[in-house]
């Protein structure tokens, strides 16, 4: 085997000679480290388990491993299709599909001037479910606007409740004067989440903030904060659906990539933080945020900042759907007619005093 490993031999008892890498059915294969000798690697592999989304990093985004098998036959028609494939990692969610036969795989030879080809080639695909991932979310959004006064926090309980009996000890009250013990002991289970004590309870937040109003343009600034003091989001993503993505002029300090998995309509945005800069979203603390803004140009026929528009349908981190606030709770923007209503009463008041004055008088 080369490009990886499986965690157990298994029962080679039966074999003379040369022992096999593996001899059980049900093999678990992982990944090797990088800096693995040479002659255990092939393209694409020692990567640590760690492989990165096809948009953020494309020439990172592959890990492969090379495996011999033996007694297997030398013939399409002797070699059995492999089944019940399972993704363990980056963790719990995945559900694979069946082996199907393709087309051939070919293999260029490094001079560029040779091919072979594969007897055979399968294909398996693995979905990520967030249900089965976990039950609860484990994101949230919050919404502000500078027409409005309000904030609007994530809902109340969204990834779970403070003073919940089924998980006590889950979070991290900054006015306790027992916290700093609290977060040293929790470095003994590191799967866990340890959240700061937030109405909400989700180690990640979301908050899309509409800024400024231009003639032409609109500006959003985003800020993500951590609020779990016990993981690190390295290679972070979040991708957010807004009508107004089809006219995105710039983006700050997020790199950014259009989904149009939907034909030809543009509004959906794939974020991500610039590498060495803000690609690393840090623990829950003072450097537990990263944040961009977003110069969006008007498009007349269907901008406004009427019935919420300026706020986002739907957020997604690292790939688990954020639960929104509900639409009745986002920032309003104040009518016309309300401030009118004001200056026309208090002229009122200003008349009716004169009048009473000059009666007086």
């Amino acid at each position: 085997m080369v490009g990886g490993q499986t965690t157990e031999q298994g029962d080679c008892s039966k074999f003379k000679g040369e022992i096999p890498h593996c001899c059980k059915k049900d093999p678990t294969v992982v990944d090797l480290l990088p800096g693995t000798p040479y002659n255990q690697q092939i393209a694409n592999c020692c990567r640590g388990g760690v492989i990165s989304s096809w948009v953020q990093d494309r020439g990172n985004a592959m890990s492969a491993f090379q495996i011999t098998v033996g007694q297997a036959g030398t013939s399409n028609k002797t070699v059995r299709v492999p089944k019940k494939f399972t993704l363990k990692a980056p963790g719990p969610g995945y559900t694979c599909g069946p082996a199907k036969i393709v087309k051939q795989s070919k293999f260029i030879m490094p001079d560029k001037r040779r091919a072979t080809q594969a007897l055979m080639t399968w294909n398996i695909t693995c979905t990520y479910s967030q249900f089965l991932a976990q039950k609860a979310p484990t994101c949230c959004v919050s919404l502000s606007s500078f027409y409005n006064d309000t904030i609007v926090n994530c809902p109340a309980c969204t990834c779970g409740c403070r003073n919940s009996l089924i998980q006590p000890g889950t979070c991290v009250d900054l006015d306790s004067p027992h916290w700093a013990s609290a977060l040293s002991s929790s470095r003994k289970n590191i799967d866990t989440p340890l959240v700061r004590c937030t109405s909400h309870m989700c180690p990640i937040r979301v908050h899309w903030h509409v800024k400024l109003n231009y003639k032409e343009y609109w500006r959003v600034k985003i800020t993500i904060t951590n609020f779990n003091y016990r993981k690190n989001y390295t290679q972070w993503n979040l991708v957010a659906q807004h009508p107004n993505f089809d006219n995105l002029t710039q983006t700050f300090s997020f790199n950014y990539k259009a989904l149009t998995s939907y034909g030809s309509i543009n509004d959906t945005a794939m974020l991500w933080g610039v590498k060495y800069y803000n690609d690393l979203l840090m623990q829950a603390g003072p450097y537990g945020s990263v944040q961009s803004e977003l110069l969006f140009q008007k498009d007349k026929t269907t901008f406004t900042f009427k019935e919420g528009w300026a706020f986002p349908r739907r957020i997604y981190f690292n790939g688990d759907d954020c639960v929104m606030p509900p639409p009745d709770a986002y920032p309003y923007l104040p009518s016309a007619s309300s401030h009118m209503v004001i200056p026309i009463c208090n002229l009122l008041t200003i008349l009716t005093s004169l009048v009473l004055l000059v009666a007086y008088h």
